[in-house]
């Protein structure tokens, strides 16, 4: 006789029987009334723990089934957790809280926002800097807010800047990108969520994330200069400079990193020794930048280009 299917059936059953007391339990421990039960404290916008503007935000779109507030949604306590005793002892601890200050564990806060927020862009936040680093992502993200400041393009930096504060400083510097013009975001270069690459660049390289701007840099050339194809970085700071083009060191200083005086005199005080130095008007030569004649610094198709002068 074959036994396995009446067995099955009995297991079954038995687990049926042993879930229904927890069902029951965990069904009774929700509010009654969803958000509405919520809003009977929570209803003013100008109070600490405000939960109109939420119904401003993507997360209360009831057409939204991904919403807590779409069809079958549990509303608030999605996110905050069962909410029947909280309604009645009105104790933070008797509800799930996403303060700093918060009792519940710090992986806890996070998981429970990537239920939902599980793209792509985010499959690195195990690796990456910000989860090393203690951040939750109420940290930066304010959800009860109409409008996130985070993912509005002119206050993303501020956002960032909150903590990185040498960034912010490097801002303010003669030559920058245009992030306190608001036409560029730190999530242009970066993920916030972790990425594979340095520095937690959207992009695998840092010369895949500049060149995904500065397309007219990124070759392939006839005739190349190394640094440009080894990284950008090697002569221009991202963040900001008080040197033109955002670069490290001036000109030659900054040449002067690779290229000797082998060739000839990265300074000169007469034009002697300089190409062109004994023609006409070669004195002009002394005191100009090395760009005054390797002008393509990075890198030339030109057939006489070689030495990136033209």
């Amino acid at each position: 006789m074959n036994i396995t299917r009446p067995l099955m059936r009995a297991l079954l059953l038995l687990a049926a029987l042993a879930w229904q007391p927890l069902a029951q339990a965990q069904a009774g421990s929700y509010s009654a009334k969803g958000a509405d039960t919520c809003l009977e404290c929570h209803d003013d916008e100008s109070a600490t723990y405000s939960a109109k503007a939420l119904f401003k935000t993507p997360h209360a779109q009831p057409g939204n089934k991904r919403s807590p507030f779409g069809a079958g949604g549990l509303q608030c306590e999605a996110c905050h957790g069962p909410g029947a005793a909280h309604a009645k002892n009105k104790k933070a601890a008797s509800i799930n809280t996403f303060k700093a200050d918060s009792s519940m564990p710090l992986a806890e806060r996070n998981a429970t926002c990537m239920a939902c927020h599980d793209g792509t862009s985010r499959t690195a936040w195990h690796a990456g800097a910000h989860e090393r680093a203690g951040l939750a992502c109420t940290d930066c993200h304010k959800v009860h807010q109409e409008r996130d400041p985070v993912l509005v393009k002119a206050k993303e930096s501020q956002v960032c800047a909150s903590c990185h504060k040498q960034q912010r400083a490097d801002f303010q510097k003669t030559s920058t990108h245009p992030l306190r013009q608001g036409r560029m975001a730190c999530s242009d270069c970066h993920n916030p969520h972790g990425s594979g690459g340095p520095s937690m660049l959207a992009k695998p390289t840092i010369n895949q994330t500049c060149t995904s701007c500065h397309a007219e840099k990124r070759g392939p050339l006839l005739w190349e200069h190394a640094p440009v194809a080894e990284d950008c970085s090697l002569c221009h700071s991202p963040h900001g400079s008080v040197r033109n083009a955002l670069l490290t060191k001036s000109p030659p200083l900054l040449c002067q990193q690779c290229h000797s005086s082998a060739g000839h005199p990265a300074v000169a005080h007469t034009p002697n020794g300089l190409p062109g130095g004994s023609g006409p008007g070669a004195i002009y030569l002394v005191g100009n930048s090395c760009s005054s004649c390797h002008s393509q610094v990075h890198g030339s198709n030109h057939p006489s280009g070689a030495k990136l002068m033209r």
